[in-house]
């Protein structure tokens, strides 16, 4: 799967979220393709899914947050 099918298979995660899971499903997503978007900054990110800016942290946090998931245990192609 490459970057751009990867942006489109979590723009549809965000559209098909819950109005109410819409960040819970972000988050969700950040950390499952975390490893498949490791060289891509937060800003490439933001602009690839199509969200603000401001969101970048959050991917930054969640691709941290991802490798100490993965060292508890934590299989990212389960998601």
């Amino acid at each position: 799967m490459n970057e751009s099918e990867i942006y489109e298979q979590i723009r549809k995660a965000l559209a098909d979220a819950p109005r109410n899971q819409y960040t819970v499903e972000m988050h969700l997503q950040m950390i499952k393709y975390a490893d498949k978007l490791k060289n891509v900054t937060s800003k490439e990110f933001c602009e690839g899914v199509g969200l603000k800016p401001s969101f970048g942290t959050e991917f930054s946090k969640m691709r941290n947050l991802t490798q100490r998931l993965k060292s508890a245990g934590l299989n990212t192609d389960l998601l």
